[in-house]
């Protein structure tokens, strides 16, 4: 899927697109999911089989996204993850009617359309009850980087309310990678990163730098709207293309309104408006479902440093005596944790506190094992250059494979996704060998005495 996204970025670039209404097909015989309105909201809350089956992502889509990786560890349709208990507490209470989520969606003032139908309230389940601590975990990750999008977005003259598309991407996490290779918090392939001029290479990947992607993304919603005048298109579109969104118009006989191409649309896609629209809601709702936000350690006052040599992160670590993580954690498109400033200008995200440090100390900084950290034989070993180290808000284990064990088992003992211990262990389909090592990355809440008994 992202390949179309990328090749749909080339067409828009290079010879622009129009949207064709020729070519009709048969019309479409299955029930689509248009919006409710209100007075059929009292009668109509039971989800159909056609929107059980409409929200289930396919498994091109990006991995790393809260709801296609909540799809994999269930392996199961949405009807499943409907249960029957309600409980005092509007968190537990899984069949509030369907007005009160259509009279909440209606209150949200936003030029997007924020409709609401059996598909939207199933992947609002999924943000509030079933995936409720990854969702915490990004309500305390939106007090970092809203503010960021929300300024870059404004400077665009774009609806600040796409700030909320990264959730979908990439849970709001820089480092995230999908199967295919789509990187960051905006998911940009290799070649559409290329296409809007983002950096790419053995020392730097901007696709993962929060400020550079986020423009690269409203360029590219820029482009799309350009052919759409759209908003639920152009989101459409951004998970599939434009030329996926045009040969849907096309077999619809010209319709441009999104539910009405819906079934036409790639499967993946058909959950990725539902599901923009089902996190607008929860992020603005949290508190009606008892929703807390996670502390996310996370510096917010921060400022910048221009860097004109070649630096290590590891350097300003052990001379200002700060973890390299916290650094990683603000600079993460440095991909060898190597700032290459030798013959072009970088920026250094640091702490405020560290600044005046930093300028005090600079000619240290640059000095300290130099020859270790910048001998060309070194540099010139081939690595996993991505590898992480660190992460926020986790324990990081290691775990000895026992014969019978599968990344499976793995992964339900640890509470983590199966894609997760693939990414952070480098793996390749599902084969693992007995005494293998992997590395994991737990809930930092996690007791030494739970974690000797998982790692026994």
């Amino acid at each position: 899927m992202e390949f179309v996204k990328f090749y749909a970025a080339v067409v828009i670039l290079s010879i622009g697109l129009t949207v064709s209404v020729s070519g009709q097909t048969p019309p479409v015989k299955k029930i689509l999911p248009v919006p409710l309105s209100a007075a059929s909201a009292a009668t109509s809350t039971a989800t159909t089989d056609d929107d059980n089956d409409a929200t289930l992502p396919g498994t091109d889509a990006n991995l790393d996204s809260l709801l296609t990786a909540y799809y994999q560890q269930q392996q199961d349709d949405t009807s499943n993850m409907m249960t029957d208990y309600t409980e005092e507490g509007d968190s537990l209470q899984l069949d509030l009617p369907d007005s009160v989520y259509m009279k909440r969606l209606h209150n949200i003032t936003s030029p997007l359309e924020l409709s609401f139908n059996g598909v939207v309230k199933s992947y609002i389940k999924v943000y509030t009850q079933k995936r409720k601590d990854k969702m915490e975990e990004i309500l305390g990750l939106t007090d970092y980087y809203f503010p960021l999008f929300e300024e870059i977005l404004d400077s665009y003259n774009l609806p600040l309310e796409l700030k909320v598309l990264p959730v979908i991407e990439s849970a709001l996490n820089p480092n995230a990678v999908s199967r295919v290779g789509a990187t960051g918090l905006w998911q940009f392939m290799y070649g559409t990163g290329k296409l809007y001029k983002l950096e790419i290479n053995s020392f730097v990947d901007e696709r993962k730098d929060p400020v550079a992607a986020t423009k690269a993304a409203c360029r590219f919603l820029s482009d799309l709207y350009n052919i759409y005048h759209d908003w639920t298109l152009v989101i459409a579109a951004y998970n599939c293309g434009p030329g996926n969104v045009n040969k849907a118009i096309r077999r619809s006989g010209g319709k441009h309104n999104y539910w009405d191409i819906y079934y036409l649309l790639p499967r993946e896609t058909r959950g990725y408006v539902p599901a923009f629209i089902a996190a607008t809601y929860a992020l603005t709702y949290y508190k009606e479902h008892n929703l807390v936000p996670k502390d996310i350690e996370m510096p917010f006052a921060v400022d910048t440093i221009h860097i004109h040599r070649m630096l290590h992160l590891q350097q300003i670590s052990d001379v200002l005596n700060v973890p390299l993580d916290a650094l990683q954690e603000l600079n993460p498109q440095y991909r060898r944790n190597i700032i290459p400033g030798k013959n072009k200008t970088y920026v250094l995200k640091l702490p405020q506190v560290l600044i005046s440090q930093f300028i005090d100390k600079e000619n240290e900084i640059y000095s300290y094992k130099d020859s270790i950290f910048f001998n060309p034989k070194v540099l010139a070993i081939p690595g996993d250059f991505d590898a992480i180290t660190n992460i926020a808000g986790k324990k990081r284990v290691v775990y000895r494979v026992k014969s019978g064990d599968n990344l499976g088992y793995i992964a339900m003992r640890f509470n983590v996704r199966v894609s997760e211990l693939r990414y952070w262990n480098n793996i390749r389909g599902h084969m693992i060998r007995t005494g293998q090592r992997l590395v994991i990355f737990v809930n930092k809440r996690t007791s030494d005495k739970k974690l000797s008994e998982l790692t026994r």
